[in-house]
């Protein structure tokens, strides 16, 4: 008998045509509160960023202890293995792999023992200098077991000198790229984010009964707050140090600002649409994606659909600036990647219909637009476009919400390399003679902007996938397959 995980049939339907955020952290510290069962939920509102693997890591003020394992959140915990994580302090992660295959031993959260006493860590990112960083840790003596860049900071935190805040500090002088950290030590939960600001973190505040007891949270998005009851604080800064233990909430700047470069795939499809960043909701932000879509490449159309669920927010925002009906043209399985039942080659090949089928009522003798976020491949677009026609649709126009993706990533989102995207070799209406549409178009960068930022300029932003432009040096950089060949 043969079984497949979550993830890998996750990948098998859908091979890699959307980009991969690589990880959900999460963070607590709640005396009298349940704080493994706290960090479940708040898992379970960031499993959007990682299907691979969950796990928490607690702290009873002694010793820590630890639960991990591979698939979704729901799939790894149950009341026993949690009833199994006492204290009052914990981290947690839901895990998509970049740097680091999708094995065990690569779960988070990594915990050791330190001659400060516990260390556990939950990694959103990718540091771009890590096979500079492995090799020095080598040389010392210091044995590595997993392809993680997430061991890495592990060891360099264990083998530094001082206290927590000085090695965090000596940390972030040497690292570079994407690293947005939830740190957990005996007493205390740390929340870091790297200079540039690539991946977010927020803080949050639970009320107890004991309003003089301090409650704090950290998260990779704000939509896990108000799952576990908790208040929006503020988001940490770039290069910010953040600890929450039993004097409160204490913040200090680790490391300089530096080119300000959130991902702007956040806004785009990562970030869950209830999320926030810089106080405007994601929902509304991808509205306005469509509607400026909209205005730059209109089409005579008779109705407006999206490809589930991504695709739908900046859907409606096209169809209220062009004056259409929006409606569903396509329903999707929402659980497809739930089953342990492997597909067969058959069906797997028709990866599509596994996902989505058809709505021919309002499909039949229509002009159908259909929205998406992001082409990266172009594997999936073809197969959806003849499902539409099948369900009757008379004209299909693609729009996405995104401009074309022309370059990999290297700041901790899995896209694939520079060869297998569709739009580094092939113009627009190239691609829609490719995939069968009557018309395809992207958003102007400068439209993307002017809709995330309410500005034409980038500043403040990554689109390096867009524009070749990398924040960072990149001098070295062995990716995450060199790693993987190194490791077996």
């Amino acid at each position: 008998m043969t079984s497949i995980s979550a993830s890998a049939l996750q990948a098998s339907i859908n091979p890699n045509d959307k980009p991969a955020d690589k990880c959900g952290v999460f963070g607590i510290y709640a005396p009298g509160e349940e704080v493994a069962r706290l960090t479940f939920f708040g898992l379970h509102a960031l499993q959007h960023r990682g299907q691979e693997s969950a796990g928490i890591a607690t702290s009873d003020g002694r010793v820590a202890h630890v639960y991990k394992a591979m698939g979704l959140v729901t799939q790894v915990f149950n009341e026993d293995n949690l009833s199994t994580l006492p204290g009052d302090l914990a981290i947690g992660h839901t895990r998509y792999s970049t740097t680091g295959s999708s094995q065990l031993r690569n779960a988070q959260p990594l915990l050791i023992e330190t001659l400060l006493g516990p260390l556990g860590i939950a990694h959103n990112g990718n540091l771009t200098n890590v096979p500079m960083l492995r090799r020095e840790l080598l040389q010392q003596g210091v044995g590595l077991s997993t392809s993680s860049d997430t061991e890495v900071i592990v060891q360099l935190l264990a083998g530094g000198r001082g206290d927590w805040f000085a090695r965090i500090r000596a940390l972030m002088a040497q690292a570079e790229g994407a690293y947005a950290l939830t740190i957990l030590t005996r007493d205390a939960v740390f929340g870091i984010r790297d200079p540039w600001g690539f991946r977010p973190l927020c803080i949050g505040e639970i009320q107890g009964k004991d309003d003089e007891v301090n409650r704090y949270v950290l998260a990779s998005e704000s939509c896990a707050l108000g799952t576990i009851g908790a208040t929006f604080v503020d988001e940490v800064k770039p290069g910010e140090i953040v600890r929450i233990d039993k004097d409160g909430l204490h913040r200090e700047q680790g490391a300089p600002e530096r080119q300000i470069s959130l991902c702007t795939f956040e806004h785009i499809y990562f970030a869950r649409p209830d999320s926030s960043f810089g106080g405007k909701v994601i929902h509304q932000v991808r509205q306005q994606l469509g509607r400026q879509l909209a205005k730059e490449s209109p089409v005579d159309a008779d109705v407006v659909i999206s490809v589930p669920d991504s695709g739908t927010p900046a859907a409606i925002g096209f169809a209220q600036e062009m004056g259409l009906p929006f409606t569903e043209g396509l329903t999707k399985n929402r659980y497809i990647a739930r089953t342990f039942i492997q597909p067969s080659d058959e069906l797997r090949k028709n990866s599509v219909q596994l996902k989505f089928n058809p709505l021919p009522d309002n499909l039949t003798d229509k002009r159908v637009v259909v929205v998406d976020d992001s082409i990266v491949r172009g594997n999936t677009v073809g197969p959806l476009v003849q499902m539409i026609r099948d369900g009757g649709a008379k004209e299909v126009h693609v729009r996405i919400s995104s401009p074309p993706i022309k370059h990999p990533c290297f700041m901790g989102v899995d896209m694939a390399a520079q060869e297998e995207l569709i739009a580094f070799s092939h113009t627009a209406e190239e691609i829609a003679k490719k995939v069968g549409a009557d018309s395809l178009a992207y958003i102007s960068l400068e439209g993307m902007m002017q809709a995330v930022n309410n500005s034409k300029s980038e500043n403040g932003f990554c689109n390096a996938c867009f524009t070749g432009t990398y924040p960072i040096n990149l001098d070295g950089h062995e990716g995450k397959s060199g790693l993987e060949q190194a490791l077996g």
